[in-house]
């Protein structure tokens, strides 16, 4: 793209009116809570201005769209939410501001379940995300705008978060790209926190190359958030020479059992067939906590969630309650009519968890299985250079087919959520 903009066969002005009336055609599909218009106008001219100057950053002219959880400043900042509805940011995210300093142009704030807490993207207060290769199915979730943006050329690349699959999943529903960093990797700052030991920035596109180029930007030291890793960051799309002769790559045996669905069986199938074809090695390796995955995940993740959300009371900030006579009914009111279900029951199973009396029983030994898990990988990267497995258990599914069985749902989470107790990239 950047060689059609320094030759002036187009402008990035241009490309933002392109990218704006494509996501108005296919509005149906509710994939942008915010549309940023003059936000990305603004940007496009003066990236165009510094393009006759020959100051061009990385991403000039690359139309991005951003997961309502990122910090804009002046834009709002709603989480899927009511709770936040009218919520206006005071501050950009690190990724946004290092996103637009390398000349992106971001086009607007993209649909999600609410407080990330979903697989399907039906849990959003805005509506539920489609997914654009049939609309009667769900894209995934909690990124799932994010995907849909991407995969419906709606932008070029967009960023979404992940705390136990929300950006692969919504990438293996929709066809695209989807990329998750080891923690630590991108900085959270301006990331609104769901549970902040697995939350991590994510990237959505088309093509291997350009999220390998999104995350060249984004990635880095942030001293502003104090998990970020002091780790140099690597010109990651000029490693992507495509080259595997040699390399060992891990077949966890616990991953392709039973209860995998067929097709995606026999998308691991033919995934092997290219690896071998490429002369890369394929070994059956173990990870066997795996089965412990789910039980501790949602257990960490609702306990340091019921944390994070306590700051939601109607007091400070985002919806308050009207007619109430003590500040005990200012909070139930707000919360009971700010929060959806979904969120209510993570907040709940959370607060049990690390209540007295259960904290030893749920939490704490949630957190020696992640433990566990941690080590599992350690010692199967001791034998093999990656690993190949399933994203979902599934291929997309309808809409309102899950949404009354929440254990059901959880389960679309399997193969995802260990990386992200773990700490470990993955795509």
């Amino acid at each position: 793209m950047q060689e059609y903009l320094q030759r002036n066969e187009t402008s990035c002005v241009a490309l933002v009116e392109e990218y704006l009336s494509r996501s108005e055609k296919l509005s149906s599909l509710n994939a942008f809570v915010t549309v940023l218009a003059a936000r990305a106008r603004a940007q496009a001219q003066r990236v165009d201005a510094k393009i006759t100057t020959g100051h061009v950053g990385k991403l000039a002219g690359c139309i991005i769209a951003v997961k309502d959880l990122l910090a804009l400043k002046g834009e709002r900042l709603t989480c899927g939410s009511r709770i936040l509805e009218n919520f206006i940011s005071s501050y950009d995210a690190t990724a946004i501001t290092r996103l637009e300093q390398a000349g992106a142009i971001i086009i607007g704030k993209t649909n999600m379940d609410e407080f990330a807490m979903g697989s399907s993207n039906e849990n959003s207060a805005f509506g539920p995300v489609k997914n654009p290769r049939n609309e009667a199915y769900v894209p995934g979730g909690s990124s799932g705008g994010s995907a849909v943006a991407v995969a419906a050329h709606m932008a070029m690349a967009a960023l979404g978060s992940d705390t136990g699959g929300s950006v692969r999943q919504p990438a293996a529903l929709t066809g695209v790209v989807g990329l998750k960093p080891t923690y630590g990797r991108v900085s959270r700052w301006g990331l609104v926190a769901f549970a902040s030991s697995l939350d991590q920035v994510g990237v959505f596109a088309n093509a291997v190359e350009d999220a390998a180029r999104v995350l060249e930007v984004i990635a880095g030291v942030d001293e502003r958030d104090s998990t970020s890793a002091p780790v140099a960051v690597p010109q990651y799309a000029q490693l992507l020479t495509g080259e595997i002769r040699g390399k060992v790559i891990g077949l966890p045996k616990e991953y392709l059992s039973s209860g995998v669905q067929p097709e995606i069986l026999a998308a691991i199938a033919r995934a092997k067939l290219l690896l071998e074809k490429g002369g890369a090695t394929l070994k059956e390796v173990s990870l066997p906590h795996t089965q412990h995955a789910i039980a501790a995940y949602y257990v960490i993740c609702t306990a340091e969630a019921s944390s994070n959300l306590a700051r939601y009371d109607g007091a400070h900030y985002g919806r308050r309650a009207q007619n109430v006579n003590s500040l005990e009914e200012l909070y139930v009111k707000s919360r009971s009519e700010g929060f959806g279900p979904e969120v209510k029951r993570r907040i709940m199973l959370g607060t049990y968890v690390l209540s007295s009396g259960y904290y030893d029983a749920y939490y704490r030994r949630a957190m020696k299985v992640r433990t566990l898990i941690r080590r599992d990988f350690e010692q199967a990267f001791q034998q093999c250079d990656a690993l190949l497995t399933p994203t979902t258990p599934t291929t997309a599914f309808k809409l309102g087919e899950k949404v009354s069985d929440p254990l059901t749902m959880y389960l679309s989470d399997i193969f995802t959520v260990s990386m992200n107790l773990a700490g470990v990239p993955a795509r």
